[in-house]
């Protein structure tokens, strides 16, 4: 008998349609030589520090560092998850082969070598590898099936991520709430989080101590053209007597030239471009777009999500035609595409720049389904994925030179003479969205000038102040998470430097939402401001390593080469219990008597005081109630609906709106009848994100 184990209920459910496995039993299905079953996820997790030694139960600081020679894992405590390990356990043991079909990417592969380690696996392994959860590609995935041994590299440098942030979690966390905390709080300190936080609060501080400046620069109309003159003035005085001199002279055009220029479609999406643009668009938060996009994912009409390249490798070139045929709403789009020979650009297709997953893109499957900001989405990765095969932009960049003595002035303008893929955005909605507000004088159309023409001008100095830099957005600190706190607006540049982002794609939005959840930051509208816990914690911290972004970056590098086989799992787990050892020594040695303030919960979108007329301070009205603790099923809203509450019925959970036509159901031997009603809403909301 052939055992695969998925990630998830639903896709076991898909897995065992394709291969003939139609007969569900208790926790898994069998049929045609296949038996698939299904973890909720992670099963295991490291083990913690009292499974270790007595000596670390109670939180003391004569107990740290915390270095267990060797990690071992551990079944998570849960009874949901004992009872499907139990089968997944049971069917390994009689196994002939087993299948690992867990989600194609270093968490997934991490999940089930851990539930197959527990299980103590002694079969031949093999590996699904897909991109997508369509038919054909579950069906070519099962046609090409790989050791598991070739994906060993994987799984090390995701069990190196777990270790490495066991050490630096489980140790500064108690190090710093002993240390520096009232007594029972908790200060969170993490490999990545703390880095995160630093960013936000370096931010903070730059704008708070900024100092504006005041500058005069200086222009002049002709012809009804606003020309720039390339010098600034300090003080008024300075640009006042420019223009006395000049304003009696007249203004002569020097030079006008004409250069044909053309913009590129925009890259296709990976998850952070992704999260960035939602951000951007709709002001959705990280983890609302992740969410999202898993589920078109599951839904099969896109490709896997949690990515970090924008392009495609040469063997999806082929499939491309078929894929935009079948995207049968957006024909008028993909006619023109589809009428010639498809374009193969490098800056779409290249192998080099994929490893595990290419860029996100529509499967070719119906969106029929699809609606509110799921169908958002998928309109916005679909027409991203047609533009990418429509011409270049074209464009006339005009610059005209003119001056006045001996000062000059420039003025540019662009005009579009073939719009290339910009046809597929020039409705409304989809141009606003697309295209950030842009007022840049370069794309306005200049009138026709002279070289040599001559003619009076009104020069003037308008005033202008230095700007502070702007408050992070959840789309702005993912773009800096990826560049270890750079910013960079150049696409390649941004591509070098995403080997030394911090975080992954998939993790960087929980890491936001953890900040949150632990009070350090908070929001004011679209922005991220830190809380005074989460700045009096940075300023806590003198160990660079714990909070500089450039540096855990630099780690980061270190783990994706062990997913590549040149850098070794031992050390890079020395390199961190060494460091941990001193940052140990270093905070112990601190004789200060500081304390920080640390609030025991915080709200989940929490928003800066706002001012009134009268000048006092009234908080503002969260947009959502904390969490409440569920303890009973009738709590639990329906996914399917959302009106309705959860019954128990006699061999599945259903909907209590039945009586309207909802027709959700969970069924006793997939969702068990004894599940505590805070594990099955986790469940669910897993399982129908």
């Amino acid at each position: 008998m052939i055992v695969c184990i998925t990630e998830k209920p639903s896709v076991a459910a898909d897995i065992a349609r394709i291969l003939g496995a139609d007969h569900k039993l208790n926790g898994f299905y069998e049929g045609n030589g296949y038996q698939v079953t299904w973890t909720f996820g992670h099963l295991c997790c490291l083990k913690e520090p009292h499974d270790y030694s007595d000596y670390w139960k109670r939180w003391s600081l004569g107990a740290l560092p915390m270095l267990p020679q060797r990690f071992g894992i551990k079944l998570i405590d849960q009874d949901s998850i004992k009872r499907q390990f139990h089968v997944i356990e049971t069917l390994i043991a009689k196994a002939d082969e087993v299948i690992n079909c867990g989600d194609a990417g270093q968490e997934g592969e991490l999940i089930q070598r851990w539930v197959m380690q527990l299980a103590k696996t002694s079969c031949p392994v093999k590996r699904l590898w897909i991109s997508s959860l369509t038919d054909q590609s579950i069906r070519d995935g099962f046609a090409s099936l790989e050791p598991e041994a070739k994906y060993d590299n994987l799984y090390y440098a995701g069990l190196s991520r777990a270790i490495g942030d066991w050490i630096l979690g489980m140790n500064a966390t108690r190090l710093y709430s002993l240390k520096y905390s009232q007594p029972g709080r908790v200060l969170s300190v993490g490999r990545v989080q703390t880095p995160t936080l630093a960013m936000i609060v370096k931010r903070h501080f730059e704008i708070e101590n900024f100092q504006p400046k005041d500058y005069w620069e200086l222009t002049t109309a002709y012809r009804d053209t606003t020309f720039q003159a390339a010098m600034k003035f300090d003080r008024a005085e300075k640009a006042d007597e420019v223009i006395a001199r000049i304003a009696p002279l007249h203004f002569t055009v020097t030079d006008v030239t004409e250069k044909q220029g053309r913009e590129a479609p925009p890259r296709l999406f990976d998850l952070t471009s992704l999260q960035v643009e939602c951000n951007r668009r709709w002001g959705w938060s990280a983890d609302d777009s992740l969410r999202l996009i898993q589920s078109l994912y599951e839904k099969k009409v896109t490709t896997y999500p949690r990515v970090d390249t924008t392009f495609l490798p040469d063997d999806v070139y082929p499939k491309v035609p078929d894929i935009l045929r079948r995207m049968t709403p957006y024909a008028p789009q993909t006619a023109p595409v589809l009428a010639a020979k498809i374009p193969k650009s490098k800056k779409v297709f290249d192998n080099s720049k994929v490893t595990d997953h290419h860029a996100i893109i529509p499967t070719g499957e119906s969106p029929a389904r699809l609606i509110g900001d799921e169908r958002k989405l998928y309109h916005m990765i679909a027409l991203r994925f047609i533009a990418a095969f429509y011409p270049d932009c074209r464009f006339m960049q005009t610059t005209v030179l003119g001056a006045v003595d001996d000062i000059t002035f420039k003025a540019t303008g662009k005009v579009i003479t073939d719009p290339g893929w910009r046809v597929l955005f020039e409705k409304a909605e989809d141009k606003a969205e697309n295209e950030a507000e842009n007022t840049d004088s370069a794309d306005r159309i200049l009138p026709p000038f002279t070289k040599g023409e001559t003619g009076p001008h009104p020069p003037a100095a308008v005033k202008k102040t230095t700007q502070p830099p702007k408050l992070y957005t959840e789309g702005t600190l993912l773009r800096a998470m990826e560049t270890a706190g750079r910013t960079v607006d150049d696409e390649a540049l941004r591509d070098a430097l995403k080997e030394n982002g911090i975080g992954r794609p998939s993790t960087r939005a929980a890491i936001i939402e953890t900040l949150f959840r632990r009070n350090y930051i908070a929001r004011r509208r679209k922005s991220i401001i830190p809380t005074q816990a989460g700045i009096d914690l940075i300023n806590t911290i003198t160990e660079e390593l714990l909070k500089s972004a450039s540096l855990t970056g630099i780690w980061e590098n270190k783990l994706r080469r062990i997913s590549r086989g040149d850098y070794s799992a031992a050390e890079f787990i020395s390199e961190l219990k060494t460091m941990m050892d001193q940052i140990v020594r270093d905070v112990l040695s601190d004789n200060s008597s500081r304390k920080i303030q640390v609030e025991e919960t915080a709200p989940q979108k929490a928003d800066e005081p706002k001012k009134t007329k009268t000048a006092t301070k009234k908080p503002r009205k969260p947009k959502a109630a904390p969490a409440q603790a569920i303890t009973d099923i009738a709590q639990i809203t329906c996914p399917a609906c959302g009106k309705g509450h959860l019954l128990k019925g006699r061999t599945a959970y259903g909907c209590s709106a039945y009586a309207s036509g909802c027709t959700f159901r969970l069924p006793f031997d997939t969702y068990p009848a004894d599940l505590a009603p805070a594990d099955l809403a986790r469940q669910i909301k897993k399982d129908n994100p």
